[in-house]
This record gives structure tokens, sequence and C-alpha cells, in this order.
């Protein structure tokens, strides 16, 4: 109980404390776009592991080496929110993340989010969620990573959801890698005994790089299976 106290009140204090930073970020946005994304980034990351830490977390990263220097389309397995706070943790540059459309409503969190390029996806709506996929493939061509959980929302179970194909447009229409990322031990963090944050170990794997132009036409057809298939074959070699 006490564990999960100190994680809120560290949250609520770094977004009420930051929001200096936040507003000088926003306002010089248009003249120094770039150099704005590499200080919030390196923010965002910095909190991230610090709430690791004080959430008792210790991670194992294996894979990194298989990261391309160049902006990529991370997609892993979803079972916990530890998801996105380890696997951007642990990842470097300039990089956004597709979350849900009812995040946008969370107020300061937003602003953050939209900060480090973070797109908002309303999943009840097409037109939209085109939009947003559109705006993605904007993002990756102009040098920024986006991570994606193709699964659509959490798994409350030991596998994997179907993962949805479109969200692989993205690296499809960008030209960009994909990196498929195994996830493990992130809901024994909090979603297993909800409210209660507790202490874990993480697993995480960076895959090898998949370029979607290098498919076959079958392969490209059903690319959220491949990447599904990569991940679950990660997810069996672990521990």
């Amino acid at each position: 109980m006490i564990r999960t106290v100190i994680v809120a009140l560290f949250i609520v204090l770094y977004l009420i404390l930051t929001i200096p930073v936040m507003l000088f970020l926003k306002c010089t946005n248009d003249k120094h776009k770039e150099r704005n994304d590499r200080i919030a980034s390196s923010m965002v990351r910095w909190i991230f592991r610090v709430l690791l830490k004080i959430s008792g977390c210790s991670v194992t990263v294996t894979g990194k080496e298989n990261i391309p220097d160049e902006p990529v389309l991370y997609a892993g397995n979803h079972r916990s929110y530890f998801d996105v706070v380890s696997g951007y943790a642990f990842t470097d540059g300039c990089c956004g993340f597709v979350a849900k459309k009812e995040m946008e409503k969370i107020p300061l969190l937003a602003s953050w989010m939209r900060l480090i390029s973070c797109l908002f996806l309303d999943r009840q709506n097409v037109k939209e969620g085109l939009k947003t996929i559109l705006a993605a493939i904007d993002l990756v061509k102009n040098g920024t990573s986006i991570w994606i959980f193709p699964e659509g929302t959490r798994s409350q179970t030991e596998e994997m959801l179907e993962f949805k194909e479109g969200s692989m447009k993205i690296a499809e229409k960008s030209g960009c890698a994909i990196i498929p990322v195994a996830f493990k031990g992130t809901d024994d963090v909090f979603e297993k005994h909800v409210p209660f944050i507790r202490p874990s170990h993480i697993q995480i794997q960076f895959g090898e790089p998949i370029y979607p132009k290098q498919l076959s036409r079958d392969e490209k057809k059903f690319l959220g299976a491949g990447v599904r298939a990569k991940i679950q074959e990660m997810l069996d070699t672990m521990e």
C-alpha cells in the first residue's frame, strides 16, 4: 500500500512541478521543435525509469543491438500499463506512441504525451482512426519512432490477442522497420493485484527488424500475424 501511495504522489508532483517546463516547450515548439522533442523525450524517459525504481522493479533488456539507427515502429504485446513505462524507458531518441483516445482527457498527462508526439486513437471511429495512422506515418518520415500495441487493448490472459493489421500500415507506408518487442512480468507489477503496486522482475526483448518492403505479398497481407508470431517465439524463450 505504501509503495502505491509513493508512486501516485510522485506522478502527481512531477506533473505539477514540471508545468513551467511544459509551458516553455509548448510556447517555443514552433521554432525549436527538434530540440524540444529531444528534451521532452529525455524527461519522460527519466521519469519512467524513476517510476520503475520506486515501484521496486528490476528490468532485464536484451536485443537492443537489433534496433537500427533510424526511426522505427515498435510493436509489443500488451499486458500492463508498465509495458509503456518500461518499453519507453529503454529506447533512445525521439519516440511517441499511439494511445487510446480516453487518455486525452487526463489533465497535464495528456499535455506531456502530446509533447513527445503521442497520438490518441479513437477505436470506435474508423475515419478518425485512419487520420491517426496517417499522422503516425508522417511522424516516422520526419524522424520520430512510434510505439504501438497492436492487440488494441491489454490482454487479460496469458494468450496474446490478435494483432490489428491496420496498425502495420505505419511501417508499410513510411518504409521503416518494425521492431517486435516481447514483454514479460509487467502485469505482475500492478494488474494482477489492482490497486496495489508490487515489485516484479520485468523482461524486455527487442527482436530483429522486419522490413515490410522485403516481404512477399502474402507476408505483407498478414503482417500483423507475422509480427505476433515473432513476439510469441521470443516469449516462449523467456524464463
